[in-house]
């Protein structure tokens, strides 16, 4: 999960949430779209987003909106067909103007809904937080006793390895007493035969 942004605007951003919003009005789109678009490129949340535009940012783009709505206006009555979306945009609007504006420019002016919709998300955002803080514990205790079991596992690995080729060296050191002693008995009940080795290893009988 993505980690939402908390530090303060930056004068960048400020200008991209500009730029965003008066394209949508423009398009007829609404400004919760246009929120959660800024959210996702500056990894922050689209009720940040939207506090900060009706907040701070809007205020100051007093001409820019209404040259965005003329224009939205005007693409309306040459294209009848965005007519239909920009009834949204046109609402959204109308809120916008009765948000009261603050008796000194130089002033944020925020309102008691807004207050209140800011601190219900960052109360989800806390709660979802936590949540992933605790699958990630899960997950991380699951992990070290995973690799606990694969320690374990591979030392008796490497203990079954070893019997295996001590086994086996057993094995050859028997076979090889018994191809000696074989040797032996045959010398001794047949002494015109003996063995010699061929070029692959292998016993041949030989006649003297």
């Amino acid at each position: 999960m993505t980690i939402a942004r908390q530090d303060a605007w930056t004068h960048d951003e400020d200008l991209l949430l500009a730029e965003v919003v008066l394209r949508h009005i423009r398009e007829g789109s609404t400004q919760l779209k246009a929120f959660e678009e800024v959210g996702k490129q500056l990894s922050r949340t689209s009720a940040a987003c939207g506090f900060r535009w009706n907040s701070f940012v809007r205020k100051q783009y007093k001409s820019g909106i209404e040259l965005a709505k003329k224009q939205r206006k005007e693409q309306v009555v040459n294209n009848p067909e965005m007519e239909r979306d920009s009834v949204a945009a046109a609402e959204n609007v109308a809120i916008e103007e009765k948000t009261p504006e603050p008796e000194h420019e130089d002033k944020e002016s925020i309102t008691l809904q807004e207050v209140i919709l800011y601190l219900t998300k960052m109360d989800e955002f806390f709660q979802l937080d936590n949540k992933e803080k605790e699958r990630i514990s899960e997950r991380s205790l699951f992990l070290e006793r995973e690799n606990v079991r694969l320690l374990e596992e591979n030392v008796l690995l490497k203990e079954n390895l070893k019997a295996v080729e001590e086994d086996y060296r057993a094995l050859m050191q028997i076979m090889e007493r018994a191809r000696k002693l074989s040797v032996q008995e045959d010398e001794k009940t047949n002494p015109k035969v003996s063995f010699q080795m061929d070029k692959n290893g292998n016993l041949e009988r030989v006649n003297k």
